[in-house]
């Protein structure tokens, strides 16, 4: 992989990061009108639809000019697009779930940060495919509960965790699974077709899950317009997208570290915009994760880069 795509892809990924960040504030004020279910269900439907058209007047377009051989390959690789989509599409509905009901009961910066815990489940679910983590890895992740501690438990309630701090942590290990399934099918797969189907098959289950479990009224949505547009067409439609294609361009070592720039976004949007400040003790245990977060990425990265020499 050449450097020129490598920066591409790391562009990409910050460009994703920064969209989700702010994207948080988005779902924490949507809260306050709707249901968490109601909330998801019409704002990845959303983000599925916007990408709709795009793929239609695309494939029209390159139709005009393919043989026979390339629209019999095409239509085999979309038939792969479409299980592969509703693979991810599962494991994105439950992780953005979790992640919305962690909503009720904890902040949006508190949320941000520990959804970036996926970073220390992908070496752990390495080890049940004997994959074997170094020593680096494992002070990195007990730097990051130690942070997560700080960040989340009260020293008067030792061992006492917020419920949404519970449900985000959870979130993290669904979406743990997301990326390493996107970094696996993506490469072979459309990139936009493939987010495309994943958010369908998200909305679809969590639009079900809406009508079983919640109420939802025209007013209350409407009132929570600007929340779900962003959400939708930003978060959903153009983030999750520039994330798939942005894995494509670049290592996932590098990729990791891109995207858990997520969180420190989401902390600096959550401070301008919703005016939640943290105490001394919370603002340590985000440092002390980000620094673990990202000292375990360069590691891999400076690993990586060594073995190539040789």
């Amino acid at each position: 992989m050449n450097s020129k795509s490598q920066i591409k892809g790391v562009l990409l990924l910050l460009l994703t990061s920064l969209i989700w960040g702010i994207s948080f504030v988005s779902q924490s004020v949507g809260m306050e009108s709707v249901d968490a279910f109601t909330f998801m269900g019409i704002r990845t439907l959303m983000g599925a639809t916007v990408l709709l058209p795009f793929i239609i007047v695309r494939d029209n377009i390159t139709k005009k000019n393919m043989t026979k051989e390339e629209l019999t390959e095409r239509k085999a690789n979309d038939k792969k697009t479409i299980k592969y989509g509703i693979i991810i599409g599962i494991f994105l509905c439950i992780a953005t779930n979790l992640q919305q009901f962690a909503f009720y009961y904890s902040t949006a910066g508190k949320i941000a940060f520990i959804t970036a815990m996926y970073m220390f489940f992908v070496p752990l679910v390495g080890l049940f495919f004997k994959k074997k983590v170094p020593l680096s890895t494992w002070l990195c992740i007990a730097a990051g509960v130690w942070g997560l501690f700080l960040l989340c438990v009260n020293p008067s309630e030792f061992g006492k965790f917020n419920k949404g701090d519970i449900l985000a942590l959870i979130c993290a290990l669904f979406f743990c699974f997301q990326i390493l399934l996107i970094e696996r099918f993506a490469p072979s797969c459309d990139g936009v077709k493939l987010s495309c189907v994943q958010f369908y098959t998200s909305g679809i289950i969590t639009a079900i899950l809406m009508i079983i479990f919640e109420k939802p009224e025209w007013k209350a949505i409407k009132s929570a317009a600007i929340p779900l547009l962003y959400s939708g067409i930003m978060s959903c439609g153009i983030a999750y997208t520039l994330q798939v294609v942005g894995q494509k361009y670049c290592e996932a070592t590098i990729a990791s570290l891109a995207m858990c720039m997520e969180s420190v976004f989401a902390v600096l949007a959550s401070a301008i915009l919703l005016h939640e400040k943290l105490s001394g003790r919370e603002i340590t245990g985000c440092a002390i994760m980000f620094a673990a977060i990202v000292t375990t990425q360069l590691v891999d990265i400076y690993k990586s880069r060594k073995q190539n020499k040789l």
